[in-house]
């Protein structure tokens, strides 16, 4: 919970006054009361009183002004609403690297089966986008409703040298910039989801992708795919392609996204549906003030009815 007029809090600071200040009436009361020497007299002049009950009011009376202050102060809890024009770009790792079979049958097969899954079971809202990146990026499936053009487009990729971290990320900027008419004064809500298994070696750098994404507003959520035990053979030599995952994690650090890491095509599978389950929503703060002034409302009608029944008298 969170409150949208948070400085009518301060008003809080009175309810401890109000009850010092009820005690201090009471200590008086009490005082006064002992004054009389003549029991007989002290009983006809101040009777026993009702013990708690007495009390009871007063503490039902606060806890009112307690609830109306917050309510004042305005409370709002945070509701999860779908995002209109949500867009996904998934942005994989074509490099030679790639090939390494320390992932069964292989890293670029299951990155491959892993994508397309998790693009079928994305909602029918997202749209979806497709870059595939090695020495450079290319948009291969611009971002729509269409799933089969995507699906279509990663069972294409081809495999090629180096790797182009930070294109595939301003490649995907690109692409959300174009969504539609709209998009460039009004880019759609969009994700960009990062599969990689190695180091940036080409293009521009991880930095200018940071700063180009966070000033695009777009978070680059990475998956490091892969054991530190893969190796491929280029040119009939073999080569360690161990993954590396310190910059994958300081590019979805960078951009408010977040870094995952899979060492097996079940791993990648629920990488995939944990990202699907937290994109393409916003958080809208939602006002509930109404809930603690009935709830005010009931404890006044509370202390009304306890000092009517008791006292005869309001309180």
């Amino acid at each position: 919970m969170t409150f949208l007029s948070p400085e009518r809090l301060w008003l809080l600071a009175l309810i401890p006054a109000l009850a010092t200040a009820y005690v201090l009436v009471q200590l008086r009361r009490r005082r006064n009361t002992v004054r009389f020497t003549n029991l007989d007299l002290l009983a006809r002049v101040a009777p026993q009183r009702p013990g708690w009950r007495r009390h009871l009011a007063a503490a039902l009376f606060l806890v009112m002004i307690t609830l109306m202050t917050i309510g004042f102060a305005r409370p709002a809890t945070g509701v999860k609403v779908p995002r209109d024009r949500a867009t996904i770009m998934v942005a994989i790792d074509v490099s030679l690297s790639m090939m390494a079979k320390d992932v069964t049958p292989d890293r670029f097969t299951a990155a491959k089966e892993a994508a397309k899954k998790f693009i079928r079971d994305l909602p029918t809202r997202f749209n979806v986008g497709v870059v595939s990146f090695a020495g450079n990026a290319n948009l291969v499936a611009a971002p729509t409703a269409d799933r089969q053009s995507a699906i279509t487009a990663i069972d294409q990729l081809a495999m090629a040298k180096r790797t182009a971290i930070g294109e595939a990320v301003f490649t995907s900027l690109q692409a959300i910039r174009s969504f539609d008419s709209q998009a460039g004064q009004d880019p759609p809500p969009a994700h960009i989801v990062l599969l990689s298994d190695g180091d940036n070696t080409t293009g521009r750098t991880v930095s200018e992708a940071i700063d180009a994404a966070r000033a695009a507003h777009t978070p680059v959520s990475t998956i490091a795919f892969g054991t530190p035990y893969g190796t491929v053979d280029i040119e009939g030599e073999t080569t360690s392609v161990s993954v590396n995952k310190e910059t994958l994690r300081t590019l979805a650090n960078g951009t408010q996204g977040k870094a995952y890491e899979a060492s097996d095509a079940g791993q990648l599978s629920e990488v995939y549906t944990n990202i699907g389950s937290s994109l393409g929503w916003k958080t809208e703060h939602r006002d509930i003030a109404a809930r603690f002034t009935g709830l005010a409302l009931l404890f006044a009608l509370a202390a009304a009815g306890t000092s009517l029944i008791w006292f005869n008298r309001l309180p």
